[in-house]
């Protein structure tokens, strides 16, 4: 008489699928609030059940291998219909999640944020509001966001540091300064923090300058600087990818380091795992 076939067991597949997603048993773990032996016991007793290794690991990779990459479809497919069988038998409202994202942060990763978390809870509606730092901060104090991921501005003290990150000068390859003019810039509006410490850090150091360019939002910082109007400060992961870093060349002030912070208000232990997930995807999606 055969054996009957043992079901594949949901949170060992939910780790799997977060160790591949985030590239890391660290932050899968994170996004779980265990440990990471628990993670890898997870993995272990998923592979011994499927028979076949899902994961390549070395010490600063984690990767799927050719059959960890088939499986992978059939495991999101059943963490999905897990979710859509248990949102139909509790009757539950449809969940949202209201994110703010300031446009200093919201870099070339903010779709494979929003695709990993989306991942990870198919069936949450995700609002994402792209502002200043200051205004989602507000906006998070008013009740009107559920989390914020936005620059540390001032003295607070609250909120979790996600990555502290570098701030440069940036200008198109074939920049070039006009003799003996002051500094092209190219900026958001006032109050962007980030203009208050370039213009300050300018100031300091006794050196000119003048706007040639105000944008809406760092996109348009960025488009300007691509087309050679002028330099700009910029977070180095939000720079254009054709832009050098101008600042030793020129001269200019070195700008100091920024800490991208957390902000999150859950409502629920269901939107707690969320937010806690959002915090581990966030740094799942850094340039290593």
């Amino acid at each position: 008489m055969n054996e009957p076939i043992k079901p594949l067991d949901i949170d060992t597949v939910q780790a799997f699928v977060l160790i591949a997603d985030l590239g890391s048993f660290t932050r899968a773990a994170q996004a779980l609030d265990t440990s990471q032996a628990a993670i890898s016991l997870k993995l272990k007793r998923l592979e011994e059940r499927l028979g076949y290794r899902l994961l390549e690991r070395t010490p600063r990779h984690v990767r799927l291998t050719s059959v960890g990459g088939q499986f992978m479809l059939a495991a999101r497919e059943l963490l999905r219909a897990h979710e859509r069988a248990l949102g139909d038998m509790q009757a539950a409202p449809a969940r949202r999640l209201v994110i703010g994202i300031s446009d200093h942060v919201a870099g070339a990763e903010l779709p494979q944020l929003l695709s990993r978390i989306s991942a990870y809870d198919p069936l949450l509606l995700i609002e994402v509001r792209i502002a200043s730092s200051r205004e989602l901060t507000a906006a998070f104090d008013r009740e009107e966001l559920d989390a914020v991921i936005v620059r540390n501005e001032g003295q607070r003290q609250d909120g979790e540091v996600l990555v502290v990150e570098r701030f440069g000068w940036f200008a198109a390859p074939a920049w070039q300064p006009p003799p003996g003019a002051p500094l092209r810039l190219a900026t958001l509006a006032p109050p962007c923090g980030v203009r208050q410490i370039a213009v300050r850090a300018l100031d300091d150091a006794g050196i000119a300058w003048t706007e040639v360019f105000i944008g809406g939002g760092v996109m348009a910082v960025c488009a300007a600087v691509s087309a050679g109007l002028g330099v700009a400060a910029l977070a180095h992961r939000v720079a254009p990818a054709d832009a050098l870093e101008v600042g030793e060349r020129l001269g200019l002030p070195r700008l100091p380091v920024s800490e991208i912070v957390l902000h999150a208000r859950p409502t629920d232990a269901r939107s707690e795992d969320t937010l806690r997930a959002l915090s581990a995807v966030f740094r799942g999606t850094l340039p290593r």
